[in-house]
């Protein structure tokens, strides 16, 4: 008998699933996964195989995924990061070796051609997209795809000390569901991308990140932190001191900062109701 999965973190259809997933889910077959590498800037994961269908989340270059089919342009996927399920662009997709070395660290940055900022770019990558080095000069990084400016790049081992300063930087990021990228974020995608580049595990989505970050407070605590998060049924947002909330939402279609009381009252009147919680790390 099938048991209840969460859809977004099971990788199974009725014509096949995971085969670590034999005995917990019903399919006409089952299938290993085939692993791989997101090789385009980035990419939209979305929740069926079409390009009109709603953005899930965002893969970015260098993310790891299970590939469980192919058919007509798009790979049903399981996100490694955060373990996601759904459909990713087959083109956006190469083998899984080599792993990254280094990571982006600047919000975005250009690939170019060659090691001369006056060709014309590539591609724009964003803030946590991974890299393949295999050259350096003083200046630029050599990839497989292109070379990026050295500065704008770290070790991936390296990590961000402040996930909150990381959230700072993306102020006024245009809102946009299911982004995950320097271009455009969700309010989850938002924390998952700043606690990616403090090197912390983070779930995708809002309910999943108040089930799984750190330990709960209660929800009338008034002693928050830099760093604490605070949820809403469907919402996040995390701390930058003890009164001040940054969060990507579509009241200013933008990451922003604004006093947690005055977004606590605008929230609860007018879309997700009131705090459900509040998690530190």
């Amino acid at each position: 008998m099938t048991e209840t999965l969460d859809p977004r973190l099971t990788p199974a259809r009725a014509d096949l699933a995971d085969l670590r997933l034999r005995d917990r889910v019903t399919a006409a077959r089952y299938v290993a996964a085939a692993p791989r590498r997101v090789t385009a800037p980035a990419a939209p994961l979305r929740r069926a195989p079409s390009a009109t269908a709603g953005l899930d989340t965002e893969a970015l270059l260098g993310d790891a995924v299970d590939v469980y089919d192919e058919a007509d342009g798009f790979a049903f996927v399981q996100l490694v990061r955060d373990g996601y399920v759904g459909y990713l662009p087959a083109a956006s997709l190469g083998p899984a070796a080599p792993e990254p070395t280094h990571r982006v660290t600047a919000l975005r940055t250009f690939l170019y051609p060659e090691p001369d900022l006056k060709r014309p770019v590539r591609a724009h990558l964003s803030l946590g997209a991974r890299l393949v080095v295999t050259g350096e000069t003083d200046t630029y990084l050599e990839t497989p795809g292109g070379f990026v400016f050295v500065r704008h790049c770290a070790p991936v081992t390296a990590c961000e000390p402040d996930y909150a300063a990381t959230a700072a930087r993306l102020l006024g990021t245009p809102y946009l569901w299911g982004g995950r990228t320097s271009l455009g974020l969700d309010c989850s995608g938002l924390v998952q991308l700043c606690l990616d580049t403090a090197g912390l595990p983070c779930p995708r989505d809002a309910d999943m990140q108040e089930r799984d970050l750190g330990h709960a407070l209660p929800r009338d605590h008034v002693d928050l932190r830099r760093g604490d998060f605070v949820f809403w049924r469907g919402h996040v947002g995390l701390m930058l001191d003890s009164e001040t909330l940054i969060h990507a939402n579509g009241h200013h279609m933008a990451v922003a900062a604004e006093p947690l009381a005055e977004a606590v009252a605008r929230i609860q009147a007018n879309s997700f109701g009131a705090v459900t919680g509040i998690r530190r790390l």
